[in-house]
């Protein structure tokens, strides 16, 4: 798959996805929304792939709307964010596979708010997370009202959202929003070796974890053991699940292929 603002390639059953508008900071247009919703849409559907990781090139993870294009009416803001956000948020906590995100420079709006979206974050030392919207007007978008205040708390959320603060990697992640934080210019090696380990893990038993944990966002604890239940039996009769017991028994590493 080839694209002109998106980079795409397979290595060792990860996906990796890269942001490629370098000279606006990755922020998305149309095109680059349009060709990321595709290329999840082949993550989903491959697999060959059994992890993803989506960073972005230069500077930059991703800086949010391109604000040109918005003010240039191309399209109403409610399409903007019916069109080429929400697919977005949609698509990733969908792909039954984990989603990586590897925050390579500033992340704000809905660049901060894609990357909370993700399975597991991960930040270079020098990015920075900014709840951008208020500083034109606009509210967080991208899944931010649901996910930032379940992460962090609605207090912290709505200090973050009003003020608009920037958030160092460090803070991020003693606030849980970020797994990791690796010194600057190590940090797509460090998140090539993660991905790459978890693509070797039971992709299908972490695809009903992440499935599961989509429904805990608003079971009730009787709805959610329910669906543990029944997940439950559905990773049971899985060839990774039969492998794994194998493997314990026989005292050796499992080899898991995903199914």
């Amino acid at each position: 798959m080839k694209f002109d603002d998106l980079g795409f390639e397979i290595q060792d059953g990860v996906a990796i996805i890269t942001l490629n508008r370098p000279d606006k900071l990755n922020s998305f247009n149309n095109s680059m929304g349009s060709n990321l919703q595709t290329a999840l849409d082949h993550c989903m559907e491959n697999a060959e792939i059994r992890c993803v990781l989506l960073t972005g090139s230069g500077r930059g993870f991703c800086a949010g709307q391109d604000l040109e294009e918005a003010v240039s009416g191309v399209s109403e803001i409610e399409e903007h964010v019916e069109n080429k956000y929400n697919p977005l948020v949609r698509k990733i906590r969908a792909i039954e596979k984990p989603v990586i995100a590897a925050v390579n420079g500033v992340a704000a709006g809905a660049g901060a708010n894609l990357a909370y979206c993700c399975d597991i974050v991960l930040a270079t030392e020098s990015a920075k997370f900014i709840q951008s919207f208020v500083n034109i007007g606009l509210i967080p978008d991208t899944g931010g009202t649901f996910f930032l205040p379940r992460l962090v708390g609605i207090h912290r959320a709505s200090v973050m959202m009003m003020l608009g603060e920037k958030v160092s990697a460090e803070e991020a992640k003693d606030l849980g929003l970020v797994y990791k934080v690796f010194p600057d210019g190590e940090l797509m090696n460090g998140a090539l070796e993660l991905a790459k380990r978890m693509a070797q893990m039971p992709t299908r038993g972490i695809g009903l974890t992440k499935k599961a944990l989509n429904y805990s966002l608003q079971n009730t604890l009787n709805e959610q053991l329910a669906v543990e239940r029944d997940l439950q039996g559905m990773a049971g009769l899985t060839s990774d699940n039969a492998e794994g017991i194998n493997a314990f028994l026989e005292k050796r590493k499992p080899v898991f292929k995903g199914e």
